[in-house]
């Protein structure tokens, strides 16, 4: 296990990598859009990248206080999930129960990269692929459904 200072090094070198490996990649609406804090326009729905030591991540959580706007929100992307899961080139993971490190209960749907880790900088590249090519995927999908999601909790 490292020390905290240096994998706090580690990350800062990771994120500030994908940054600017990121920088000339626009939406697929054709604007320029930070993917490290990626606009779901929906407040309570978070796109987190996740890449640590244990995994590597593409998640998109669901974390209303309300359990009932939970359900209709989460129900909502049940019956968009053909269309999401034909967007995305790899397989799509659905946790309508997932505890978070916070201990709260929300809504998770990820995708993973198997056997890399950011501890390992030769593992990069495959990382900055991984995350570039499925969050173009995924925005591309929420580009166009997006104003659904928008107006069930307006």
């Amino acid at each position: 296990m490292l020390p905290k200072e240096e994998r706090k090094a580690w990350n800062e070198a990771f994120w500030a990598g994908f940054k600017a490996h990121m920088r000339a990649c626009l939406s697929s609406s054709g604007k320029r859009v930070n993917w490290l804090n990626y606009p779901t326009q929906v407040k309570n729905t978070y796109l987190r990248l996740v890449c640590d030591g244990k995994q590597v991540a593409i998640c998109y959580d669901i974390q209303f206080k309300d359990p009932g706007i939970q359900a209709i929100f989460w129900e909502q992307l049940t019956e968009l999930k053909v269309v999401l899961q034909s967007n995305m080139s790899i397989p799509t993971f659905w946790e309508p129960q997932y505890v978070n490190n916070e201990g709260q209960t929300i809504g998770r749907i990820f995708w993973c990269l198997e056997g890399a880790n950011l501890y390992n900088q030769q593992n990069w590249p495959q990382i900055y692929a991984f995350f570039k090519k499925h969050l173009r995927e995924f925005d591309v999908f929420y580009q166009e459904f997006n104003e659904i999601l928008i107006t069930l909790v307006d």
